[in-house]
């Protein structure tokens, strides 16, 4: 008997028959990634890997060039004050926020400011001068710590400068002045308060600091004397500027100092700074002669 012709059976793809010939219950791990497009997971678990690494590449490269052009605010120095002499000249301010103020008069010696206001977070000194090392120190730590966080928004807040000491007369409390740190003596004769000048942008609406022993408060609008000059702070050497300044003071015909005016020192630079390269300035708070008779 003839069997009638049949076609012939091709062979299944290579593809085919290896998914026949694979045992069940076992299959490669696959991942899609795209639609239409597999991978490995080892493939996609590499893949995350360089995203990751990817990502905190440029996370550190954006916080070095924070850190970066942080730095060049204390390292590059800023044009807000005009020298008036070569010691001036040589003087370095960092390129942060101060209280702004407009000059009303320049002299040889000092120049008159009209200081606008300004909030402050102040703090008891333990120390009894004005560059008490310890005292000071400890002050400055409690009011950075509430500038950089510890404070009821848990707000980080920007550094100002400069530096104010105050030494206040026994008679009583007043206000304070320029820019974001004041010490100042207190009533009993024996304890100075160190102040912060906070940045501007903030004006009323300051977080409350979580230390109960530093307080907020707004300081109004003045007018001030200022001398500048470099190297380092003493307590005598304030003196006897205190004293040039009160005396050059004596001859202006426009301002006198106020009868309850209390000497402050501005320090505006970081403590690795050259003694050279330092702006200091000695400052009395003073008033217009028309306006004080």
């Amino acid at each position: 008997m003839a069997f009638p012709c049949l076609p012939s059976v091709r062979p299944p793809p290579r593809a085919v028959r290896a998914r026949a010939e694979r045992p069940r219950g076992r299959r490669p791990a696959l991942t899609v990634v795209a639609a239409g497009t597999r991978t490995s997971g080892a493939e996609a678990r590499g893949s995350l890997v360089l995203a990751l690494v990817s990502q905190a590449l440029a996370a550190s490269q954006r916080r070095a060039v924070d850190l970066v052009t942080e730095a060049a605010k204390y390292a590059l120095p800023s044009g807000r004050f005009e020298p008036r002499n070569l010691e001036e000249a040589l003087m370095s301010v960092p390129d942060l926020e101060t209280v702004p103020f407009r000059i009303l008069k320049r002299e040889e010696d000092y120049e008159i400011r009209q200081v606008e206001s300004y909030y402050v977070a102040e703090t008891t000194m333990p120390g009894r001068t004005g560059f008490d090392f310890s005292g000071s120190s400890q002050s400055f730590n409690v009011l950075a710590s509430y500038l950089f966080g510890k404070n009821t928004s848990s707000e980080q807040m920007e550094m100002t400068t400069p530096v104010f000491t105050r030494k206040e007369e026994v008679r009583g409390e007043t206000m304070d002045m320029t820019t974001p740190v004041i010490t100042k003596k207190s009533a009993d004769g024996n304890k100075w308060k160190m102040s912060f000048v906070m940045p501007s942008k903030y004006g009323p609406d300051l977080p409350q600091a979580k230390d109960p022993s530093v307080t907020i408060k707004e300081v109004p609008s003045k007018i001030v004397a200022v001398a500048a000059f470099p190297g380092l702070v003493t307590d005598d050497d304030i003196s006897q500027r205190e004293s040039r300044l009160q005396k050059a003071l004596q001859k202006d015909t426009q301002y006198r100092v106020k009868e309850d005016s209390v000497v402050e020192i501005a320090q505006y630079n970081p403590p690795f700074t050259l003694p050279f390269a330092r702006r200091n300035e000695v400052a009395l708070e003073v008033e217009g002669v028309d306006s004080a008779s």
